[in-house]
């Protein structure tokens, strides 16, 4: 694809620098470092400096940024704007509508329009598949699960039963919805299965990374609120009720029957214990252990977790112990031989 510098600057809603040549062809995008001399790339703070040197046709920046040496393109949110660009860019994936022969269809399933089915996928009985739905190969969607409409399922996903998935959800490779809860009871030091009998639900716009895994409820549904991003490998256990618009990053695990309020970020690798309650509008750093009920508007890290500022504040003088512990040691002798004396 050929595009002007001009036509992006239009598309994006931008303005390039005075002096810049709108008639600049641009033939891809791509990050700082590989950018080639037809490219356009993008650079926000503390990027500036380095994207001076970029081999770029063009830099994609933020307003405000002046005396730039290479032609600009000015836009308010540069990583925004070039992800609509990339979107451009990338040529969409086509398949053939419609149901592959080699595809399984169960008994009453209800199919909407301009569906693609591709090979080897399993539809189960009474499934309801919505319009525009893309099933990737090897896909199994249990019986009485419903998919809404416009929502993308990459190979070797499995949806089990009775769950339901929202309008325009994205659910990678791998992913597992509605494998049973970890519930049992014990007797006499003999674990007994409590059986999994509610299902997940994800809204609209939800989506789930490669390899999760989101258990079914006990009883009642697992909730994914609408727009909310999972990386991958990712677990969220039985019961737990996940706000709007949350962004849940890798190998973080929120235990069962936990409450997440609406706009939370969770770090890589967050922890949680279950039956807990976690305000809206709050970010947990990366490792955070939260072992109890947390307000809105946390900023957390650490385990256990606490304010942020707090942990750095920490982290900060754990570097002084060596140094600490040999004054101590120091002093203690000190103090022996004054006893002593």
């Amino acid at each position: 694809m050929k595009k002007r510098l001009q036509e992006l600057a239009e598309l994006v809603g931008g303005r390039l620098a005075a002096g810049t040549d709108g008639d600049i062809v641009i033939t891809g995008l791509d990050n700082l470092e590989g950018a080639g001399t037809s490219d356009l790339t993008f650079a926000v703070e503390p990027h500036i400096e380095e994207a001076k040197s970029t081999q770029a046709a063009a830099v994609m920046l933020p307003e405000g940024v002046e005396n730039f040496p290479k032609p600009a393109l000015y836009v308010t949110d540069p990583r925004a704007a070039f992800a609509k660009l990339l979107a451009h860019f990338t040529p969409k994936l086509e398949f053939p509508q419609g149901v592959s022969p080699q595809a399984h269809i169960g008994a009453d399933v209800k199919i909407g329009k301009d569906v693609t089915i591709m090979p080897f996928a399993v539809v189960d009985d009474h499934a309801v598949i919505g319009d525009r739905v893309t099933i990737y190969p090897h896909v199994y969607v249990g019986q009485y699960t419903e998919i809404g409409d416009d929502t993308l399922i990459y190979a070797n996903v499995s949806i089990r039963e009775h769950c339901r998935v929202g309008k325009r959800c994205i659910i990678n490779c791998n992913a597992v919805i509605g494998s049973d809860g970890f519930g049992f009871t014990t007797q006499d030091g003999v674990h007994t299965k409590v059986p999994q009998v509610g299902n997940v639900v994800l809204e609209d716009d939800v989506e789930l990374g490669a390899q999760d895994a989101i258990d079914r409820a006990a009883m009642g549904s697992t909730v994914i609120g609408h727009g909310t991003k999972v990386d991958n490998l990712v677990h969220i256990g039985h019961n737990c009720k996940i706000g709007p618009n949350c962004l849940i990053v890798a190998q973080t695990g929120i235990s069962g029957s936990t409450n997440v309020g609406h706009n939370v970020t969770f770090g890589g690798q967050v922890g949680t214990v279950g039956h807990i309650n976690i305000g809206a509008n709050s970010v947990y750093a990366a490792r955070s252990g939260i072992i109890g009920n947390m307000p809105e508007g946390v900023f957390g890290a650490g385990f256990p977790v606490q304010q942020h500022t707090e942990w750095l504040r920490m982290q900060a003088a754990m570097k002084h112990l060596p140094e600490m512990y040999k004054k101590v040691k120091k002093l203690e002798k000190q103090l022996a031989q004054y006893e002593k004396k």
